[in-house]
């Protein structure tokens, strides 16, 4: 089946309708969910803003821009249809509100714009249904704000504003260009496979070395795995991405009052064709992703998301013996992984879920690109750092969210942590004398509440979804979730906008996996915060998650203060955070000993023989460089 989102706009009452149509690939039928995901229709108010009422938009800040002619030239040495404009959000201060700070920057073709500001910000009303009867409520320059931009003129031929005057950057010296300064140098390392991949592709379903992964992209929330097994047994049932935060501040209106909910943008649909070689690796396979939205037929994003194997240059384990008697035993640490990488206008987002040989799992967002700023005036630095001659990089963090709907060992399961305590005892061989002795503190968490664990709180160290079957050694087979995040602090509870982004309490809540609880927010929630059509504390209600199904909601992120570094672009250095997925006495012996990759030699073996060792067979099996494809890029 598929999801069909209706705006229905010329009607007495205007709203979204949701239709779930189907069978495909040949319809039959069609049937009205709205009331049933979200308790009544969706208010026409809560859309996400088309390409067509961006456009509209922009027409309609142009034509004010007309008034204050005099004013650009000498600001901007503009006449204002050459300046990029960026839009904010939410809109405004309460339901129903639609109202929009547009930023405004110094556009110069082949190179980033976002980080040429030229300090002035417009606030556009479009509420209304007749695109006519919109209005520019308010203009802001250089620290003021302005009735309009007629007043901004006339102040400015009053000689009573202050100008910051700028030069139109040129594309050669402008601020962030990523235009190459030197020649290519020699070629670096280049990763091959000499016997061809050691996985497969058939449709959306990708196989290695035990593992089956169903993929897939919502052209919403982005990059979502179904059927998740290992060796035959499923692990998780859904591991899908629910959205992306970015909360600014700055001391301009723009800045300050942006919460952008990506989701409400596109994570999927604006997941653009990889680059061979860059993004992914040259031999990496690579698959289209289709989408339709705003249109009649649908769109392709051809070679948009990445399956490789990847040599992490790292054992996954191994031990050199010098006692007692000599040998060496290892295993390289080759890893699948799963790519594809989002823009969301200025920033882009790496999506990574890789699979191990030890039958963990891990799941990893690198952040690049530009930075959003503002124009620097008055204590500007209170809010970021200055990156250049007018240009504040503002601070922001980023809140990424994820479902993880396992299955360890069947549907049903339970919550178990551990963690250290130490306890004094008595030395039992000198009883004199007292020891610290460390031991494990166990518990099964009975209920949702206790489950929910706060942003930036103490998490146990060990965190298991356990199955009520044990393992050889009596243990509950189990998998452990390990998160690796580095969180801002969420919204205060008492903002008016909160509950949209109520994930964002917590960094781990476990809840029973319910059918009408499918996502943790709505595409709905960008333009009306203020009463959420999806509020994800509602989820947590106190339900029993003993032996039940169940599903994880995680969420990671971190806390970005722009600097010089970040220009031209942020680097994905440093700037990742995710999770890991990891089996804890699921198995009786860690499955990776069972990989034909591992390698073995003892003092009494001839190293040197391919037999023996098969690393001692690679100057035979790549003794050949790779024939390469062509390289090849299907265009913007």
């Amino acid at each position: 089946e598929a999801l069909a989102v209706l705006y229905f706009g010329n009607q007495p009452e205007p709203n979204v309708t949701e239709y779930v149509v189907g069978p495909l690939p040949t319809l039959a039928y069609h049937r009205d969910v709205t009331v049933q995901k979200y308790g009544g229709k969706v208010p026409y108010h809560r859309r996400p803003v088309t390409g067509k009422e961006y456009m509209d938009i922009n027409t309609l800040i142009r034509r004010e821009l007309k008034k204050a002619p005099q004013f650009l030239t000498t600001c901007c040495e503009s006449d204002g249809t050459d300046l990029a404009i960026l839009t904010t959000a939410p809109r405004g201060f309460k339901s129903g509100d639609r109202t929009t700070w547009f930023v405004l920057f110094h556009n110069v073709a082949g190179t980033g714009y976002y980080l040429s500001p030229v300090g002035l910000e417009v606030l556009v009303e479009h509420r209304d249904l007749h695109a006519s009867r919109w209005q520019l409520r308010k203009v802001f320059y250089n620290g003021r704000y302005f009735a309009s931009t007629e007043d901004l003129e006339q102040e400015f031929l009053a000689g009573t504003l202050e100008v910051v005057r700028l030069k139109k950057p040129q594309a050669d010296a402008v601020l962030g260009s990523m235009r190459p300064r030197y020649p290519p140098d020699s070629l670096g390392p280049l990763q091959f496979e000499p016997q061809g991949p050691r996985y497969s592709v058939r449709g959306n379903r990708v196989t290695y070395q035990g593992w089956s992964i169903t993929f897939g992209m919502n052209p919403n929330s982005g990059p979502r795995l179904f059927d998740i097994r290992y060796r035959r047994e499923r692990i998780v049932y859904e591991l899908s991405l629910q959205e992306a935060l970015a909360l600014y501040g700055s001391n301009c209106p723009g800045g300050m009052s942006t919460r952008y909910l990506d989701g409400s943008f596109g994570i999927g649909r604006f997941a653009y064709e990889l680059v061979r070689g860059v993004d992914c690796p040259y031999t990496a396979t690579y698959v289209d992703r289709h989408y339709l939205a705003e249109s009649d037929t649908p769109k392709t994003n051809q070679n948009s998301l990445c399956i490789f194997e990847h040599d992490s240059a790292l054992p996954l384990r191994r031990h050199f013996s010098d006692s007692q008697s000599f040998y060496y035993g290892g295993l390289r640490k080759n890893t699948l992984v799963i790519r594809t990488i989002s823009t969301l206008v200025n920033y882009d987002y790496i999506w990574d879920f890789m699979f191990h040989g030890s039958g963990a799992m891990e799941v990893r967002v690198h952040a690049t690109g530009y930075i959003s700023t503002s124009f620097l005036h008055g204590q500007g630095t209170n809010y970021g750092n200055r990156v250049g001659p007018h240009t504040l990089g503002t601070m922001h963090f980023h809140h990424m969210h994820y479902k993880v709907d396992l299955d360890v060992d069947g549907q049903l399961n339970f919550l178990e942590t551990q963690d250290m305590e130490y306890e004094i005892i008595k030395d039992p061989w000198s009883t004199q004398n007292t020891i610290e002795r460390p031991y494990l503190r166990r518990k099964r968490l009975e209920r949702e509440d206790e489950a929910a664990f706060p942003l930036n709180a103490p998490l146990p160290r060990y965190l298991s979804f356990a199955s009520p079957n044990p393992n050889k050694w009596g243990h509950p087979r189990s998998y452990r979730i390990q998160i690796i995040s580095f969180a801002g602090k969420h919204l205060p509870i008492n903002s008016s906008m909160e509950r949209s982004v109520s994930w964002g309490r917590y960094q781990l809540a476990v809840t029973q996996r319910k059918e009408e609880e499918p996502t943790s927010t709505s595409i709905y929630n960008q333009n009306d915060p203020w009463t959420p059509t999806v509020a994800f504390a509602d989820f947590i209600n106190n339900e029993t998650i003993t032996n039940k199904d169940l599903v994880a909601w995680i969420s990671v992120g971190f806390l970005h203060v722009p600097h010089a570094e970040d220009v031209p672009n942020t680097v994905a250095v440093g700037n990742s955070v995710g999770f890991f997925l990891r089996p804890y006495n699921y198995f009786n012996e860690d499955p990776s000993v069972d990989s034909p990759g591992s390698v073995y030699f003892s003092s009494e073996q001839d190293t040197r023989a391919c037999g023996a060792n098969p690393l001692a067979c690679l100057p035979s099996t790549a003794a050949c460089a790779p024939h390469l494809p062509l390289f090849h890029f299907g265009g913007f």
